[in-house]
Order: C-alpha cells, then sequence, then structure tokens
C-alpha cells in the first residue's frame, strides 16, 4: 500500500473504472491532484483498490476524498478489508494530524439501488468509509442541461440586473438561508451564524471562479425590490449553475423557474456543451425547478462525512 510515484503510474492507478478517470492526467498536470494524495493497493502487478484525493493546486491540504474503489470482482469481503486498510494508511499518511477528514463524495447512477450489481458496488464502498469512521451525510441529484433543450423567454415578472458588489451578494446569501433545505448550509448553521455561512461560502467557492462575475444576476421585482438571485460560472470542468436561491418571503410565487431561466440563458449564450447543477435529493421544488427548466438527472451524488 503505498502513493504512486507520478503520472507514470497513471495507467496502473486507472486500471478500476470510474467516471473521473478521465479527468486525472490534467488534475495532476494543474496541481489539483498530487502523488502523494493518490494511493495503491497492490498484489504483485494486480490493483486491488485506490483512494485519491481532490484539492486547490494552492492548498497544502486536500479538500475532498473523491476516489475510493475496490475491485469489485474478488469474492468475500477480502475486498472490503483491502479497501478499509488502504484508507487507513492513506489518511494517516496524508492528512494533517488531528484535523477532520474532508468528505467523501462519490458519483453513482440515478438508479443504483435498482440494479443489484450496481447497488452492491455502491454499498461495499460506503461500508469502507462507515469502517473508516464516516457516515452518510447527503445523497444529492447531479443535473445537466444540453443545447436544444428549450428555454423559456422573460415573462416580464422579473427584472434582472448584475450584482452591484460583494457585501449585496453575501448580504442576499445569509438572507437566504433562513428555512433552506440544503444538507450543507443547514450543517453550516450549526455551527455559525448565517452572514458567517454566506461570507465562508462566498469566499471558499463563488470567489474563486475565474468566469465573468457580471453573468451573476439579481431578480427584482418591476419596484427593484429583490426576489433571489442566480450564480452562473464555470469551475474547472463544466459550466454550472454554482448558486440559486429565493428569499424567503417571495418563495413558492415560481419565481425560481425564471431566475433558472435565465441563468440557463446566460450559460447557454456562451455556446458550452452542458451545463451542470446539484441539488439535494429530498429538496424537491429545487429538483423539480431543473427538470421543468429541462434539466436531466443523469446521475446522483453520494455524501459521507467524518462527525
Amino acid at each position: 500500500m503505498r502513493p504512486i510515484t507520478g503520472h507514470d503510474e497513471l495507467d496502473l492507478f486507472r486500471q478500476l473504472p470510474y467516471a473521473l478517470n478521465e479527468e486525472l492526467a490534467d488534475d495532476l498536470a494543474a496541481g489539483r491532484r498530487r502523488p502523494e494524495w493518490m494511493w495503491v493497493a497492490l498484489r504483485g502487478d494486480r490493483l486491488l483498490a485506490r483512494a485519491a484525493w481532490w484539492g486547490r493546486p494552492t492548498g497544502d491540504a486536500p479538500l475532498i476524498l473523491d476516489i475510493l474503489d475496490i475491485e469489485d470482482s474478488a469474492s468475500g469481503s477480502d475486498h472490503v478489508d483491502i479497501g478499509v486498510r488502504l484508507l487507513h494508511a492513506a489518511m494517516a499518511a496524508t492528512l494533517p494530524n488531528g484535523s477532520r477528514p474532508p468528505e467523501y463524495s462519490r458519483f453513482v447512477p440515478p438508479g443504483w439501488r435498482e440494479n443489484a450489481v450496481t447497488r452492491q458496488a455502491v454499498e461495499d464502498r460506503m461500508t469502507v468509509l462507515e469502517r473508516a469512521g464516516a457516515r452518510l451525510f447527503v445523497e444529492r441529484l447531479r443535473l445537466e442541461w444540453r443545447p436544444g433543450s428549450p428555454v423559456p423567454e422573460p415573462d416580464g415578472r422579473l427584472v434582472f440586473r448584475p450584482v452591484r458588489d460583494v457585501e449585496e451578494l453575501v448580504a442576499l446569501m445569509s438572507s437566504v438561508l433562513d428555512g433552506t433545505l440544503d444538507a450543507h448550509s443547514r450543517d453550516d448553521l450549526t455551527r455559525m451564524s448565517g452572514h458567517e455561512a454566506a461570507v465562508r461560502h462566498y469566499e471558499d467557492e463563488l470567489a474563486r471562479y475565474a468566469s465573468p462575475r457580471d453573468w451573476w444576476r439579481i431578480a427584482t421585482l418591476p419596484d427593484g425590490a429583490p426576489v433571489g438571485f442566480v450564480v452562473p460560472a464555470r469551475n474547472d470542468y463544466n459550466a454550472i449553475i454554482a448558486y440559486i436561491a429565493v428569499l424567503p418571503s417571495h418563495r413558492g410565487n415560481g419565481y425560481i423557474d425564471d431566475i433558472l431561466a435565465e441563468g440557463t440563458r446566460i450559460l447557454a449564450a456562451q455556446h458550452v456543451p452542458r451545463i451542470r447543477a446539484s441539488t439535494d435529493l429530498g429538496n424537491t421544488p429545487m429538483a423539480n425547478a431543473f427538470r421543468r427548466a429541462g434539466y436531466v438527472n443523469f446521475e446522483r451524488e453520494i455524501n459521507m462525512t467524518w462527525s
């Protein structure tokens, strides 16, 4: 059990299949992954398990554990045991002493519970994480819009304008946390104020996007009163709806559809090949809004965390 030596061992690391395999070379070149963050369990030349973290090129520590694979063809529980041993060894060598391990994320098929083989594979990986001290945190929908899907034209109910400054957006982000259905936001609110959570979200994510900030939109009533906002952006991989919300006093009026349509129009005008978005499985109003806007649930995401 050891980390890979570098780019020369990518073929070895990619022997186990997963959707992120095609991104690994670019991630390594960009510094989002590092050889010392990518671990393998080998028996001779045979790859039995692997684990890898993702982080920012300028960061000292990884931010998320997004690859954990075990050889599914192995019989019995031996492959799960190997996964547990590998994860313990990799965490001890990779993560700062005494720190809370980063969250685990896994992309799975939308109907993963309905197929016995897929379900077993997902549950085996979750068992590895559970035996290492993690627990299921939330399951999320991963959604995608493709060119050719219709986007409704503005109906005049709302007016859209660019965000004036960071303070305005952070204030709105703080306001929409009241009654939020988002599991990560609800968890943040158990440890900090709404304003602190909004500032952290902005600084850790939104401020880091290199895409133009004049894409970001505030939705208002014709009299100028804010109703909500949307943050269309590009991350390192795709065009995305990074954040979308309606203020508590304006929920239930269908404004989310207008706001999402505006964000989709902005990105579609850039002739992007796809637009990605995510929302919690339990956030039914938001999930339904994406479906009405032509977004398709192409996969799900399992998030697990350490207490």
